[in-house]
């Protein structure tokens, strides 16, 4: 079954979206939906991005997770570039149906362009810990993850970096 094949249903009413059987997501008015995508073993999350109805219609007829770039403004095959593809082994809709969460093994064990094993790699220290991680209104990111599974450099070349400040 090719992409185009897959079609959504009109959101006709809430009972239809929430208690329903039908796939009607709701993307944004910049045509995305939100994805957090998790290892399917551990749990861990690797990363969170954005599918337009491409990208979800393929990661449904492929079983791989495809996305939408909003940096570089084009569909994305995860790991087409890196090998470091990912396999959905379980793809979940929310409620109002306007998130989705992929569950996944990932080949090669990374997911991050950076090169760390999760795109979340540091934490934000709250409570009692952001009292001795601050000073001026300045909050120290604490480092969760120190080892890169690959070198971006390596993997990627000359390509040019997603992140957009």
């Amino acid at each position: 079954m090719s992409a185009d094949h897959v079609r959504f249903q009109a959101r006709k009413s809430i009972e239809q979206v929430e208690e329903g059987n039908d796939l009607a997501p709701k993307f944004d008015e910049r045509g995305l939906i939100t994805v957090v995508t998790t290892d399917a073993d551990s749990g861990e999350v690797l990363m969170q991005g954005y599918m337009n109805a491409e990208a979800l219609q393929l990661s449904i007829t492929t079983g791989e997770a495809h996305y939408y770039s909003r940096s570089r403004q084009v569909l994305w095959h995860k790991g087409a570039t890196s090998g470091l593809k990912q396999t959905i082994r379980e793809l979940l809709i929310d409620d109002d149906q306007d998130c989705i969460w992929l569950r996944v093994d990932v080949a090669g064990g990374a997911s991050c362009h950076v090169g760390y094993r999760s795109c979340f790699y540091r934490k934000i220290p709250v409570a009692a810990d952001y009292e001795s991680k601050q000073s001026e209104g300045h909050i120290e990111l604490e480092w969760t993850d120190t080892t890169k599974v690959f070198d971006p450099e390596e993997v990627y070349g000359d390509a040019p970096n997603p992140t957009i400040l």
